[in-house]
């Protein structure tokens, strides 16, 4: 089924994709749910970093990103209240495609997609928290461990659960 994903295109979220969004959601992070609110919050406050993965009419995967401060990852399932105005970093909350679409080039086109947001915002870094399972998908996509949190990034990490990496690349398109 992965070649018949390869013309998945990725296309600007909207209120009318949150259910869809969801069922994805508990699909790929089943032991990481978040309410409905994050999601309808996250594309209320920055509807630029919001994106859904189609292919024939059908989703198969989202983005959601945020203006985010470098070591200091929101928590998760929360509302973030605003976006921070001394933002430094694009913050890749979750992207999440299905079983089926991996290997498709969906991640690496919705990662593009960031550097390129990134780099028109003037932020020189990406960051994320990355799952166990994901990884080594981050590691291959050059992400790297971040080192300067010190003990509140370590403390906010542990809340997510355990064997959870943030994880920051330098944005490389413009």
């Amino acid at each position: 089924m992965t070649g018949e994903l390869r013309d998945a295109r990725w296309r600007a979220m909207t209120a009318a994709d949150l259910d869809r969004v969801l069922a994805i959601a508990d699909i790929v992070h089943p032991d990481y749910p978040e309410d409905r609110a994050v999601f309808e919050e996250r594309l209320a406050l920055y509807p630029a970093g919001c994106r859904v993965a189609e292919c024939r009419g059908e989703a198969i995967g989202y983005g959601v990103m945020h203006p985010g401060r470098l070591g200091v990852p929101p928590p998760l399932d929360s509302p973030l209240g605003d976006v921070p105005a001394d933002a430094d970093c694009l913050y890749l909350h979750d992207i999440a495609l299905l079983p089926a679409a991996r290997g498709s080039g969906a991640g690496a086109a919705v990662l593009a997609y960031a550097h390129g947001l990134a780099a028109r915002e003037g932020w020189r870094w990406l960051a994320l928290t990355s799952t166990p399972a994901a990884r080594s998908y981050w590691d291959r996509a050059g992400f790297t461990p971040y080192r300067d949190g010190g003990a509140a990034l370590a403390a906010k990490l542990a809340s997510y659960g355990g064997g959870m990496s943030y994880m920051t690349a330098a944005v490389t398109s413009g």
